[in-house]
């Protein structure tokens, strides 16, 4: 791997962890405000500067800086060439950092507070939106960069299949276009001119129709990453080969198409939308459960190979055969745990019925949490322990603290949000600065909210052994061999049908689908008489 690339990989997952690293202190914090016990800084307006900042971090920082960063690295080890364009590549990231900075900084001074999740009449700082734009069209570089990466090489190996961590990357950034087409439409043409001054009104359906767009798609442009190690790095960490690379192909391709036209079963509770139109995006994000339950199957009988290559035998046998002592199967095996009680949830929230309990709850906070701060998360961490002694050309000094780190990160989740989902259902509302325990009709709450605050202690705690690890502990003898090798197919494709070796007519048929689940939810908005809200500017208390 070219140095250049490696302090481009370096720059980006650093960046990114750096904002993990505060979101989790603001994370701890949060949960300590809203527990019995006495806080420091206990006041609203601490909380919902903490909620943005632990948010805007999380979800925006983090995975889109980090998913560049990889999408670099697998681009340069699996092709065996430079990117198109370092210069452009480091562009994209100034000016992404440039966002980071404009972002945070009215979040930190209290004139963002607006719970990073785009939802007019509420607007603040100008400087917030515009960073989060920067961030955005930063993103789109390595985008672009990716495209024409899988183009080049597709133009001088004709006939050969991309390989899978390629076409899985370039799958996401494909995915990544269009989820950002509904938030990028909100902040241009609504948010940002609000925040201006420039209007005094705005309308709140259509901005958080365009917001859906953007809303749930994200999460799977977070996950895929993962879904990336799952197929093409764990099997290899196990000592096996993967089952099928024509699975993980069309897994890729299904999250494509059925992740986008979902998003409005976040607006269920929202009166502006037909049952229609609800009714057919739920249907839609059923069928996203197809390509996670593909991978599921596919990455379970990959690990069984392995498991019994390694000497394992009947039914179960090979399980316990697995190297678990290897970071990237321990993350493998803690995420797909997550994985399953995340995804309970999830079906949870796009049954119409289900969510009307517990939207808006604390069930919500805890089913996203699961997903991305866990199942998600703890494999941006496995990666990074992957790919680190590569970039830095050092072998770790030892691999205990990894797996502490591991263990820590799991226990803090889980003890977190269990007591989350229960709330949930007894009505705790999220997105609430303080509750009065002393009322005794809510008393109850106390304790399970205590369990939930000791389980964010831990989650700090695995945090910040993370950081302290990829700072300290790749301190050993010089790797000599830097090659990343991805995890061979049981049988290697060598040649593979057009449509599972590009996204041209794939791009059509998710053109396609967002027409038939968007287009008139969008276009009523300009056809029929709506009522826009007055805007509440928060940088300015109006």
């Amino acid at each position: 791997m070219p140095h250049q690339s490696d302090r481009l990989v370096l720059a980006h997952i650093s960046v990114a962890f750096a904002g993990f690293a505060v979101a989790a202190v603001m994370g701890a914090g949060q949960m300590l405000l809203r527990s019995p016990l006495r806080a420091p800084y206990e006041s609203a307006e601490a909380y919902f500067i903490s909620v943005t900042a632990h948010g805007t971090l999380m979800a925006y920082v983090l995975p889109t800086l980090f998913t560049m960063g990889f999408g670099y690295f697998v681009a340069v080890t699996t092709l065996d060439r430079p990117l198109p364009s370092n210069r452009a590549a480091w562009a994209g990231f100034w000016i992404a950092v440039i966002g980071v900075v404009m972002s945070a900084v009215p979040i930190f001074l209290g004139k963002a507070s607006v719970l990073y999740t785009f939802y007019p009449p509420l607007v603040g700082s100008v400087f917030y939106y515009v960073g989060l734009l920067l961030i955005v069209i930063g993103s789109w570089v390595w985008v672009a960069l990716m495209i024409l990466a899988m183009t080049g090489w597709k133009r001088d190996h004709p006939g050969e299949p991309v390989p899978l961590a390629m076409f899985a990357t370039v799958a996401n950034a494909m995915l990544w276009l269009w989820t950002t087409a509904g938030v990028g439409t909100e902040l241009v043409f609504q948010i940002i001119p609000a925040a201006l001054g420039w209007t005094d009104t705005i309308d709140v359906g259509l901005s958080r129709t365009l917001f859906s767009w953007t809303l749930h798609a994200i999460v799977y442009f977070w996950l895929i990453p993962a879904y990336i190690a799952f197929y093409t790095i764990a099997p290899r960490a196990a000592g096996g080969l993967l089952y099928s690379d024509t699975m993980g192909r069309i897994s890729f391709i299904l999250f494509l198409l059925y992740s986008l036209p979902v998003g409005m079963h976040h607006l269920f509770m929202d009166p502006e939308h037909g049952q229609g139109f609800k009714f057919l995006q739920m249907m839609l994000t059923a069928l996203v459960t197809v390509p996670t339950l593909l991978t599921i199957f596919t990455v379970s009988a990959s690990m069984e190979i392995a498991g019994r290559l390694r000497g394992g035998t009947g039914i179960f046998g090979w399980i316990p055969a697995l190297p678990w002592e290897k970071p990237m199967m321990l993350a493998t095996g803690l995420s797909a745990i997550m994985l399953g009680f995340g995804g309970f949830g999830g079906l949870v929230n796009m049954s119409y019925g289900m969510n009307a309990m517990v939207h808006n709850t604390s069930f919500v906070t805890a089913h996203f949490h699961l997903i991305f701060g866990g199942s998600v998360v703890i494999m941006y961490f496995a990666i990074t322990y992957e790919i680190w002694p590569k970039l830095l050309g050092r072998l770790p000094i030892a691999v205990w603290p990894m797996r502490l780190q591991l263990w820590l990160w799991f226990v803090g989740i889980i003890v977190t949000t269990f007591p989350w989902h229960a709330l949930g259902l007894f009505g705790q509302p999220r997105r609430v600065a303080s509750f009065d325990y002393s009322n005794p009709a809510i008393a109850f709450w106390g304790p399970w909210t205590l369990v939930s605050t000791v389980g964010g202690a831990i989650m700090l705690a695995g945090a910040l052994l993370f950081i302290w690890n990829i700072a300290t502990l790749f301190r050993g003898s010089r790797l000599v061999d830097r090659r990343m090798v991805y995890a061979s197919a049981v049988h290697p494709p060598i040649r593979v049908p057009k449509a599972l070796n590009g996204f041209a007519m794939w791009n059509g048929v998710v053109a396609f689908l967002m027409l038939a689940a968007y287009g008139y939810p969008i276009a009523q908005f300009f056809i029929l008489d709506t009522k826009p809200a007055l805007v509440h500017r928060v940088d300015r208390g109006e």
